[in-house]
């Protein structure tokens, strides 16, 4: 009589154990699919990144030559964008956020698009491509979009390129800040430059 009551309860153990491994399976890839719809997936999510300080020429600096971000401005470069970008910059990262009290990636690239360029782009980073000319990085221009993909080649962050290989974004771990394409994380998973469409 032990036996079979052993063999049920063992019976029920497994059912249980492998019922709970499928349910933790579905809402494992449920929740990857919700985060990657917002195109807010990451390679190493938390990457805590120092942001880049620009150090513009003392020459620079007494002429006058530096725009709103602290860059060394140059002839050609597109004011209007540099502050817009500054009056977002510190704005903390919020998954699905789209004002200057949290923003995600494609949020702020949206905004920025919208302020500047009078131009509505597609909610999602990964969706973000439609709008675009698909460009190598040596080919980027101020004002073009810059893809990165995650750990399974999905396009998950995008960021506006400025110039000299520097990019403006809303990071995970920052916020919204500018960085350096040349930096080892987003060089890694650099995709591809955008330039939107007409």
């Amino acid at each position: 009589m032990t036996t079979p009551r052993l063999l049920t309860l063992l019976l029920a153990a497994t059912l249980l154990f492998a019922s709970c491994d499928t349910v933790k399976r579905f809402l494992s890839t449920d929740l990857e699919e919700e985060d990657y719809s917002l195109g807010e997936l990451y390679v190493d999510e938390y990457v805590k990144e120092v942001p880049y300080v620009p150090t513009p020429s003392d020459e620079a600096k007494a002429e006058g030559r530096v725009n709103a971000l602290g860059l060394e401005r140059t002839e050609g470069d597109n004011e209007t964008l540099y502050n817009a970008i500054q009056s977002w910059i510190g704005t903390p990262y919020q998954y699905g956020g789209t004002s200057k009290s949290g923003v995600d990636c494609s949020g702020f690239v949206g905004n920025i698009y919208q302020e500047v360029y009078h131009r509505t782009l597609h909610r999602v980073a990964n969706d973000m491509q439609l709008d675009c000319e698909l460009i190598s990085k040596s080919e980027l221009k101020e004002g073009d979009l810059v893809f990165f993909t995650n750990s399974k080649g999905r396009v998950s962050h995008v960021g506006i390129y400025l110039k000299d290989g520097i990019f403006a974004h809303s990071s995970t771990s920052r916020g919204v800040i500018i960085s350096r394409l040349g930096d080892s994380y987003w060089s890694k998973h650099f995709y591809k430059g955008g330039r939107v469409n007409e």
